[in-house]
């Protein structure tokens, strides 16, 4: 019962995060929605995760419970590895302006101004 009280606090601030994110990313947001619903779904009738993993071909609903934790993990790592990428992308070009117009400044000279 403690492990049930605590995991459902913790996914309800995650439904608390999910909602005051949505102006920003709905999609996320209803992702998070989803997620933290179908934890609490889970928190509260195991036995229905198991009933699940065995109608997918997993031994237990533990298992498949991680398995698709696993997957949403790596999911979000690839996300953020490109997000990551297209913001170093994105410095680089900054830095690559920023650097000719000092070159370009600079070879005008102090008569120049």
């Amino acid at each position: 019962m403690i492990a049930q009280s605590l995991l459902s606090i913790m996914l309800a601030a995650i439904l608390l995060y999910a909602w005051t994110e949505y102006p920003r990313s709905p999609v996320i947001a209803l992702s998070a929605v989803l997620a933290a619903c179908g934890g609490l779904y889970f928190v509260w009738l195991p036995a229905h995760a198991t009933i699940l993993a065995e109608a997918v071909g997993v031994g237990r609903g533990v298992d498949l419970i991680i398995y698709i934790w696993v997957v949403i993990s790596l999911l979000v790592v690839f996300n953020l590895h490109l997000k990551l990428r297209s913001q170093m992308e994105l410095i680089t070009g900054l830095a690559r302006e920023i650097a000719i117009l000092k070159l370009a400044l600079s070879d005008r000279g102090p008569s120049a101004g």
